[in-house]
């Protein structure tokens, strides 16, 4: 754990902390915390969720994330400490859309707060955007149609369930089942959980404990693939039907 070992000491350095305080504060021994930030041991789930509320920082994120690397100012807050990589701009300060390729949709619960994972995705941006982070995801089935299996979807960072508008569409990133694109009821204050509903009705409403949803992305638009064979659904085809879109979208606007 030499990432955790990393940011532990990180974030005590961060507070002017001295490695006793620290100790104090978590209510373990200065020994114990110092074989931590060594790398001699590894802390149990008890005390590494002590030290995730003592920082305000999820324990995915303390173990997997090199915090060292990432600017503290640029980290987006999400709900019960967990915190997503910075929103990429290009050299306009135009925001991009990160895509989410089918093959390393597999991988997403791994790499999402991995700022190598994130860094290797391929980017693209669209004239329409509204603000925020944003993120183009695979669609895999048929539970929401008419939007068919290998369309993408582009959600914009949701970053609480207050936000959430019953009814309406998100791309869910759960625990459970990873990610999930469903029209989405907040039940959060009442019985703690969200209700999913497909669009496809063969399939049944079922429900999501809030503390297992990683990430929620708001329905931005649609990139449907109807016309092209399955076998050509590849990141190539969907960024150049992307590029397609904006040269149509530009010479709209030059007509008007």
């Amino acid at each position: 754990m030499s990432i955790f070992s990393d940011n532990i000491k990180l974030l005590r350095t961060e507070k002017s902390l001295t490695q006793q305080r620290l100790a104090d504060d978590l209510i373990i021994t200065r020994d114990r915390l110092a074989s931590y930030e060594a790398g001699r041991n590894e802390p149990p789930f008890e005390i590494l969720n002590r030290i995730s509320r003592y920082f305000h920082k999820s324990i995915d994120v303390l173990i997997n994330v090199e915090l060292n690397k990432v600017p503290y100012e640029d980290l987006v807050n999400l709900d019960n400490n967990r915190i997503l990589m910075p929103v990429v701009v290009d050299s306009e300060g135009n925001d991009l859309i990160e895509v989410v390729p089918v093959k390393a949709s597999a991988g997403y619960l791994n790499g999402y707060a991995d700022p190598e994972y994130i860094e290797s995705l391929q980017r693209m941006k669209l004239p329409f955007m509204p603000v925020g982070k944003h993120r183009a995801f695979p669609i895999t089935g048929d539970s929401m149609l008419p939007v068919q299996s290998g369309s993408y979807v582009v959600g914009r960072l949701l970053e609480g369930f207050q936000n959430i508008k019953d009814g309406r569409t998100y791309i869910l990133v759960t625990e459970s089942d990873g990610i999930v694109y469903k029209r989405v009821y907040n039940k959060v204050h009442e019985d703690g959980s969200l209700h999913l509903h497909s669009d496809n009705k063969v399939y049944d409403p079922y429900t999501v404990n809030a503390q297992e949803v990683l990430e929620m992305w708001e329905y931005v638009c649609l990139i449907n693939t109807q016309e092209y064979a399955a076998e050509d659904l590849n990141l190539d085809s969907v960024m150049g039907m992307l590029r397609d879109l904006k040269v149509e979208l530009a010479q709209v606007k030059g007509n008007k």
